[in-house]
């Protein structure tokens, strides 16, 4: 089987390579790539890509995925989350492969308490979350084979991510003021790219398999008990951090004003993906003590 992975340097995209492996060939590719264009800011020269390859699955980890960023150059966003996505879309649908993408809960609006479903009706609240919204519908609309995973809050271990953030202010700063009324799982990476290689060898032998599905860590926390939970950790691990938990406040979305409006509900519910394919999914903390020992050991 001839994989070709899109995105290959992302946080996602770089698990992939490892977890892609073991299933066929694979073929990854990202923007700075020459021998097969890759650049989602051209989605002719993507779609030739794909046909000059010609994979049996295709799994896309490419996006415009700067949230704030997307309010001030909707175009490329769309161009990158949505047109391209569908190009590609459309050259599976005609060689018969799989597509494997990756969406987020920036679908929905944020509101009520309870986990999202996979069949609540989307309103986005920002550009960002209409462009994914966009990409997914035309995927659908496209008629290939596909498997579209809603995520929320990924980290992973290599590049920039919240936890560190935290901990390089935490080592410098007396107070740290977090949000605490955005409430999600922090989902790894790792897991993600673990998962999609469990349901892809399931939906290759199983096509019904096939469609959309919300795959998160386990459990919920607001960005401020996410923050509380990674100075504990490490400063379990032996570092040297200025402040004290009880230093880390919470406060309102509204201290910290963006270009992007945020969802306050960013809770997935999995039920189906693990139903459909015999998952348990561990809980936001493992997955987080996991990239911290990782980073500060």
């Amino acid at each position: 089987m001839k994989i070709l992975l899109l995105g290959m340097n992302g946080q996602v995209g770089w698990e992939l390579q490892r977890a892609l492996a073991p299933l066929g060939d694979l073929v990854a590719l990202d923007v700075h790539s020459t021998q097969w264009p890759a650049d989602f800011s051209r989605p002719a020269e993507v779609a030739a890509t794909v046909r000059a390859i010609a994979p049996q699955v295709i799994v896309n980890a490419a996006a415009h995925t700067a949230v704030d960023k997307a309010e001030s150059e909707p175009a490329l966003a769309q161009t990158i989350n949505a047109d391209t996505p569908a190009a590609i879309a459309r050259e599976a649908a005609t060689l018969g492969a799989c597509l494997v993408h990756y969406s987020t809960d920036y679908v929905f609006d944020g509101s009520g308490q309870r986990p999202w479903r996979e069949d609540d009706t989307p309103a986005p609240l920002n550009v960002y979350g209409r462009t994914k919204l966009a990409g997914e519908e035309a995927i659908r609309a496209s008629g290939c084979r596909h498997l579209i995973l809603r995520t929320s809050w990924v980290y992973a271990a290599r590049g920039g991510n919240f936890a560190r953030t935290m901990l390089r202010l935490a080592a410098s700063r007396d107070r740290l003021e977090v949000v605490d009324d955005q409430v999600g799982a922090p989902t790894g990476a790792d897991l993600l790219a673990d998962l999609t290689a469990h349901a892809l060898r399931r939906v290759q032998a199983e096509p019904a398999l096939a469609g959309t599905y919300h795959a998160a860590a386990s459990g919920e926390t607001s960005w401020h008990g996410y923050a509380r939970h990674v100075v504990r950790v490490a400063r379990g691990l032996g570092q040297s951090l200025r402040v004290s938990d009880e230093a880390i406040v919470p406060v309102s979305s509204s201290a910290f004003p963006a270009p992007a409006q945020r969802p306050l509900n960013s809770r997935l519910d999995t039920r189906r993906l693990c139903e459909q394919f015999d998952l348990r999914l561990p809980d936001w903390r493992s997955g987080v003590e996991r990239m911290l020992h990782e980073v500060l050991t």
